[in-house]
C-alpha cells in the first residue's frame, strides 16, 4: 500500500463523506476500483463505522447502524434537523418516510410510475392516514399492538389523529410542522437533503420524485435489513397497494 494509493483513497473517501454518492461521471469513480485504492477506502470505512454500497453506476457511503463515529441517533438527528422537536415527531417522521419507501417499493409498476411521476404530498398524507387509522382499529382490540415491533403505536396514532388536517393551502402549511402536510414536507426534506429525492411544485401541488440513488439504497441496502422488511409488512395493506398503483394524485 503505497503513499499514492493512500492519497487517492483519502480523496475518494472524503469526497464520499461530503457528497454521500459518487457516480460514474466523477473522476473518483474509476479511481475507486483500483484494487489498492479500493482496499484502502474499505479500511477507512471499517474504522469509521461506515461502509460502501457498489452499484453499476454509483458508489454510496452509508453509516453502520451502530458503532459509527457518524452515528445518526435521535440526538444527532435532532441537532441537524431542528424541525424534529420531540421523539414522537421523530417517530412520525420515520413512519412517513417508511410509508413513502413502502409505496415506491411495492412492485415494479409502482417503481416505474413513481420514478416518472412521483408521489404528491396529499397522496402520501392519505396513505399515512389510512395506515394509522388501521393501526387505531387494531389497537382497540389489541392494546399491545406494536410492542413486539418496538413501535409506540398509541403515541403515533394519537399524535397523528390530532394534527391539523386541512390541505387546501400548501404554501401556508408547509412551514408548520404541527400540521400533517407540514410533517410530510419536513419528512421529505430529510430525503431531499440526503440527495435521494427531488421535490417539485413546491408552491402548488408538491410531490416527491425518487431518484435512482434511492432505489439503489433500497435494493442494495434496505432489503438486507429484517427491520425494513418488518416495517414494510406493517405498512402494506390492500388500500395502500391500490394507492401505489397510481400514487401521483
Amino acid at each position: 500500500m503505497n503513499a499514492e494509493s493512500i492519497k487517492k483513497a483519502s480523496a475518494v473517501y472524503f469526497t464520499l463523506l461530503k457528497e454521500k454518492v459518487i457516480d460514474e461521471n466523477s473522476e473518483h469513480f474509476e479511481t475507486y476500483f483500483d484494487p489498492e485504492v479500493r482496499q484502502t477506502v474499505l479500511l477507512l470505512t471499517d474504522e469509521s463505522g461506515t461502509y460502501i454500497i457498489e452499484s453499476p453506476k454509483r458508489i454510496h457511503l452509508v453509516v453502520q447502524p451502530t458503532g459509527s463515529i457518524f452515528a445518526t441517533n435521535f440526538t444527532h438527528l435532532k441537532d441537524k434537523h431542528k424541525q424534529i422537536e420531540s421523539k414522537k415527531h421523530f417517530h412520525l417522521v420515520s413512519i412517513v418516510i417508511m410509508a413513502f419507501l413502502a409505496a415506491i417499493d411495492s412492485n415494479q409498476a409502482a417503481k416505474i410510475r413513481t420514478k416518472r411521476e412521483g408521489i404528491s404530498y396529499y397522496a402520501l398524507e392519505r396513505l399515512v392516514n389510512d395506515l394509522i387509522m388501521k393501526w387505531d382499529s387494531i389497537l382497540k382490540v389489541k392494546p399491545v399492538f406494536g410492542e413486539e415491533e418496538r413501535i409506540d403505536m398509541k403515541d403515533v396514532v394519537t399524535t397523528w389523529k390530532y394534527m391539523e388536517v386541512e390541505t387546501d393551502d400548501y404554501g401556508a402549511k408547509k412551514g408548520n410542522r404541527r400540521t400533517r402536510i407540514g410533517l410530510i414536507a419536513s419528512s421529505m426534506r430529510l430525503l431531499e437533503t440526503e440527495g435521494l429525492i427531488i421535490i417539485l411544485d413546491r408552491d402548488d401541488i408538491p410531490k416527491a420524485i425518487p431518484k435512482q440513488e434511492l432505489f439503489e439504497r433500497i435494493e442494495y441496502l434496505y432489503h438486507d435489513y429484517d427491520r425494513y422488511e418488518l416495517f414494510k409488512k406493517l405498512m402494506t395493506t390492500e388500500e395502500e397497494e391500490e394507492h401505489a398503483e397510481n400514487p401521483s394524485n
